[in-house]
């Protein structure tokens, strides 16, 4: 599973999830660091990765456009350091798969998780 992580997340996250398996980039090692949301979204999309964000905005974007992809984890917790919260992002990755291959927004903490089939109608 490609991961793109955003620019709101540590580069610290690549390698915990490769070491997971999975398939990670920051987005500082491939876009410009002041990119808008927009640009990231659609770079996401058009290269097949799934967002992972600590930006609510996304929700918010995937909504006001009815996009399909991409898929997007949005983290809702205040720590976001990988040492405390990768076993987590791990988690909804493998339970959640099947929705975010067929695209969704998954909102969640330690705790809970929300799961939104794209395209949504509101928010």
């Amino acid at each position: 599973m490609k991961i793109l992580i955003d620019m709101n997340l540590s580069p610290a996250w690549v390698p915990a999830l490769r070491e997971a398996g999975f398939e990670p980039v920051h987005w500082s090692e491939i876009g410009a660091p002041n990119a808008s949301d927009e640009t990231v979204c659609a770079y996401a999309r058009t290269q097949g990765y799934i967002l992972l964000t600590h930006d609510l905005d996304f929700g918010a974007i995937l909504a006001s456009t009815h996009a399909c992809a991409p898929s997007a984890l949005q983290i809702r917790t205040q720590n976001v350091d990988p040492d405390y919260l990768c076993k987590t992002v791990i988690t909804v990755l493998h339970g959640c798969r099947e929705h975010l291959e067929r695209g969704a927004l998954i909102s969640f903490d330690e705790a809970t998780r929300r799961i939104r089939i794209l395209p949504i109608d509101a928010l």
